[in-house]
């Protein structure tokens, strides 16, 4: 489509006051007229390859001893390290034989997400099929590589829900908003249909531990054995959906541009690049995995996920995963510690969170502190039910901005520590949690498509239970109330407990953004 910008002027030669407007008119219907998205018929259809073929492989075979002795079990290995996360995606491409599925929110053109590019075409020259589906809000400045990608015979790119305006995107919101504004938020990597990793984390340095501004810490498990086969059906659902439309005719009429110049390779001095170079490198894990040394923990595990069709608005209420998460975790008996970067309860979950704390169940909560959040309204539909969740005896951490942008342990099984959370994990009565995209807010519960794991094992929820007794005080603020009702801050600092009466390290301005924000009924967009 495109758009032509008209300019009336009368015979004077001054412009008419009434001509912007008249021309805003026809632009908009210019857009509205122009922006259909092209037709799904005659698409080439695929699946995964079946999980038979797949043990075929080097990576099947290797698994086949350990999935034979656990038979319906799935094997988990949690990502927690980020430099380490990327090592295990690169290590997989670098090992698969047959297949690679990969599904993302966002893919950024940086040193991580262009090193992964650069892996998978590498795949794909060697005769691996890559089917690569992205959602179209997170893929900036990446159309030209992603269609030189695509003419690759063994590699295909879809993009879910797609703008037919390339740029500027927003036009997209004005002309389809309540499309627009449904995106796929799913992450998985599938190779082989043998192994698979599923968790909070899209492609680009900051997921990975090493940028210049923000580091998300963030979690992602890795998975072989009964649960990868569901994993590989799934993303065949999502490949299949009417959202998910073949990049050659969303770009149908933009002229093709090699891979070289639309995505040329990393200088070999490029510091960025050297310390993920580095990591891969240092990586055993494709070695440990062909070696059977990766320690698993076999686990009952269910993949649940968002019908696709929530990308139109036409998923029904029973198949959305919010209901379907709380009833394979079940009703806390005696705790539920929740991790969420973008922490949203509204009205409905405040309610359950309360009743379950005046249950006697220990609620414990870790979101972003307003200086640590990179999406400061969501903290605004958190800020206003603080005082209700603490009242009802809800603990409440909001983890800090941590100095620096390297990498180290403190955020313990939740992942690096960063200057940013972002991981997404709830574990309940020291037996079950859930890992994967979902965030506690209403646009992961009725916009944005959702996946994840149940996993059913009581070491790995007790490393999170773990966390909340003793690393996340230590990188958090605790938000207390006071004699009075007003809420205050409590944070180690320099082995001493420092106390804030206002939103910690926040200007005055920023604070009363918040608050003006918490005062609209915006919950739902958040």
């Amino acid at each position: 489509m495109s758009v032509v910008a008209l300019t009336f002027r009368p015979a004077s030669g001054r412009r008419s006051p009434a001509a912007p407007w008249k021309a805003l008119v026809l632009v908009a219907v210019l857009a509205l007229g122009g922006c259909a998205l092209p037709s799904q018929e005659g698409r080439k259809e695929s699946q995964a390859i079946s999980a038979a073929e797949g043990a075929g492989t080097r990576i099947g075979r290797s698994l086949a001893g350990a999935a034979s002795a656990n038979p319906g079990l799935t094997g988990i290995s949690p990502l927690s390290d980020a430099r380490g996360a990327f090592a295990a995606r690169m290590r997989l491409v670098q090992g698969a034989e047959r297949t690679i599925d990969v599904q993302s929110y966002i893919w950024h053109k940086d040193a991580t997400g262009t090193l992964l590019l650069r892996a998978l075409h590498d795949a794909a020259e060697r005769g691996v099929r890559v089917r690569l589906l992205l959602d179209d809000n997170g893929t900036a400045g990446l159309d030209d590589a992603l269609a030189a990608l695509d003419r690759h015979p063994n590699f295909e790119v879809r993009l879910f829900n797609p703008f037919s305006v390339r740029s500027p995107k927003a036009i997209g919101y004005l002309t389809h908003f309540d499309r627009a504004n449904r995106r796929m938020h799913n992450k998985s990597f599938t190779v082989d249909n043998q192994a698979t990793i599923v968790g909070g984390r899209n492609i680009g340095d900051e997921y990975f531990g090493a940028t210049d501004d923000v580091v998300f810490a963030d979690l992602d498990v890795i998975a072989v054995g009964a649960v990868v086969p569901d994993m590989s059906k799934d993303f065949d659902r999502y490949w299949a959906s009417l959202s998910a439309y073949p990049i050659d005719r969303i770009l149908a009429s933009k002229k093709p541009v090699p891979l070289e110049e639309a995505l040329p390779p990393l200088a070999e001095d490029n510091p960025q690049a050297n310390r993920y170079r580095k990591a891969n490198d240092e990586s055993r894990l494709l070695d440990s995995l062909y070696e059977g040394k990766i320690e698993f923990q076999w686990s009952k595990v269910r993949m649940i996920s968002d019908d696709p069709r929530k990308g139109l608005g036409e998923a029904p209420d029973s198949k959305l995963m919010m209901p379907r998460i709380m009833q394979l975790l079940d009703t806390p008996r005696e705790s539920l510690d929740l991790v969420s970067s973008y922490f949203v309860p509204a009205e409905t979950g405040t309610a359950a969170f309360t009743q379950l704390a005046r249950e006697r169940v220990k609620v414990r909560i870790l979101t972003n502190a307003l200086e640590a959040t990179d999406v400061a309204p969501v903290h605004a539909g958190y800020a206003k039910r603080r005082k209700a969740l603490l009242e009802a005896g809800v603990t409440l951490y909001e983890m800090r901005r941590q100095p620096g942008t390297e990498t180290s342990d403190v955020g313990g099984p939740l992942g690096s520590s960063g200057s940013s959370l972002h991981a997404k994990t709830f574990a309940v009565d020291r037996k079950r949690m859930f890992v994967g995209s979902y965030n506690f807010d209403p646009r992961s519960e009725k916009l944005n498509t959702e996946l994840g794991f149940v996993i059913d094992n009581p070491k790995l929820t007790d490393a999170v239970h773990a966390a909340f007794d003793e690393k996340i005080p230590q990188v958090s603020y605790e938000v207390r109330l006071d004699d009075k009702g007003d809420l205050y801050w409590l944070a180690w600092e320099d082995g001493k407990q420092v106390r804030y009466d206002s939103e910690p390290k926040t200007g005055l301005l920023k604070g009363l953004a918040i608050r003006v924000l918490s005062w609209l009924p915006i919950d739902w967009l958040l």
